[in-house]
């Protein structure tokens, strides 16, 4: 059998688990209130927006670095056959893009 506790005990342990209770009520006051939940929120985009504008940054990192080593020789002579046609291109595409610009006026 248990040993039998004294009043003074259960008072103790009483006034112990109404703190807890006390305690554990204001943290979920905290979470569930309306700014804490929006500060979640708020952190969970920003997170997932950081994350996608570094992947973003490498994958155009990454495609700059290809076009570049396709623009050069190994021993980093550029190669004239194909600047040639890219800077046409480019060309072509701002022109074209002024055309637009001066149609809209």
């Amino acid at each position: 059998m248990p040993e039998a506790r004294t009043p003074a005990q259960i008072e103790a342990d009483i006034v112990r688990r109404r703190e807890q209770l006390a305690e554990t009520l204001d943290e979920i006051g905290v979470r569930m209130h309306p700014k804490t939940i929006v500060g979640d929120a708020k952190a969970k985009v920003a997170s997932t927006v950081d994350q996608t504008a570094g992947r973003a940054f490498v994958a155009v990192n990454r495609l700059v670095t290809d076009v570049k080593d396709g623009l050069r020789h190994e021993d980093g002579a550029p190669r004239i056959e194909r600047i040639v046609p890219v800077a046409l291109l480019a060309a072509g595409v701002v022109g074209l893009l002024v055309v637009a610009a001066r149609r809209k006026r």
